[in-house]
């Protein structure tokens, strides 16, 4: 029996762990591009990768739009979606309509806190698994993606009713299911650090990436520039990295109800890690940023503040940067739209 993933979002992220997907036994793999259609329509992918080589692949389909996906009537078995989240600009959840079936499971390989909302309200029977990964790739050109070093992506399904105190559903034991085939096909294509979570733990992991994200990424854009590396061994940003850092990881138990794994690393292990980053690679935020992109200001700064504050929990450092970065953001934006005018 074949398997059928759909990706939704095929840039770096996307098209990387598409390649690797493809890899597995009895498993057909098609994108949908954007920027990238032309040329992976005309070539498919070309990899390079100091873990797994230098390959090409192609997509047993290459769509142009979601309309293109649906008009094809295939049955998908996955829809793995890797755009960037940006509710403040739109919705995404409405790229899969027409796309997910009563087996349809939805894996969400997004940045940031409640992304999985959307999704849930839009598809209220589909199972959405949730991932996290830390992955090192980029899109050099249209088509061609430069894996680094790092492929680690943990999944769990989403079953928030669990948080609530509601208990187990008949359809719980299914999104495990999912999941857990998910990782496996994950597994044969050489992914080696894939693991499969519960909810409550992944939901763990979110909030400890966070931690990474939501104290780098905007310091990289408020220090004009600068590279995680530099800013972990200037001893103010060092120290101002730790705050924001140890702000998220004592809040999410908190919210959460629960601690942090042991083997989660805390803020001192992850600096000391960053210190050693001399590639001079720059976060995703910073790259929207100079970019003049929209940045994922909402699910990795505003989100978490949100539901912090939801349970009478504040974040004074994170509502610091958020306020900064949105009111940057706007003031940007209306200088672009000014001088259109």
């Amino acid at each position: 029996m074949t398997v059928s993933v759909l990706i939704v979002g095929a840039g770096a992220v996307g098209a990387f762990y598409a390649s690797r997907l493809a890899l597995a036994p009895a498993t057909r793999v098609a994108a949908v591009c954007r920027s990238n259609y032309k040329a992976v329509a005309a070539n498919g992918f070309s990899v390079t990768s100091p873990q797994y080589g230098d390959y090409e692949w192609i997509p047993s389909e290459t769509f142009a739009s979601p309309e293109e996906a649906r008009k094809s009537s295939i049955a998908w078995d996955y829809v793995l979606v890797s755009t960037k989240a940006l509710p403040d600009v739109s919705d995404d959840s409405e790229l899969l309509v027409g796309l997910v079936g009563d087996k349809t499971a939805i894996v969400l390989v997004q940045n940031g806190l409640g992304v999985e909302a959307p999704y849930a309200k839009r598809f209220p029977g589909a199972t959405i698994l949730s991932a996290v990964t830390v992955i090192s790739a980029e899109q050099t050109s249209p088509g061609t993606i430069k894996h680094n070093r790092w492929t680690r992506i943990n999944t769990g399904p989403y079953l928030p009713h669990l948080d609530d105190g509601r208990g187990p559903t008949p359809r719980d034991k299914q999104a495990v299911a999912q999941n857990d085939v998910f990782v496996q096909l994950l597994s044969a294509g050489g992914i080696e650090d894939a693991s499969a979570y519960s909810h409550s733990k992944l939901q763990l992991v979110r909030w400890h990436k966070i931690a990474i994200n939501a104290s780098m990424n905007p310091s990289a854009v408020l220090s004009a520039g600068t590279p995680n590396g530099a800013m972990a061994l200037d001893p103010e940003l060092y120290m101002h990295l730790k705050g924001v850092m140890d702000e998220v990881l004592t809040t999410a138990p908190k919210v959460l109800g629960q601690p942090f794994p042991r083997e989660f690393a805390t803020s001192e292990a992850i600096l000391k890690s960053t210190q050693k980053n001399t590639s001079g690679s720059k976060p995703s935020m910073l790259l929207d940023w100079e970019q003049g992109k929209r940045m994922e200001l909402e699910v990795i700064l505003g989100n978490p503040i949100r539901i912090a504050r939801a349970k009478g929990l504040e974040m004074p450092r994170l509502q610091s940067l958020y306020a900064l970065l949105r009111m940057a953001q706007e003031n940007r934006d209306k200088r672009k739209e000014k001088g259109k005018l």
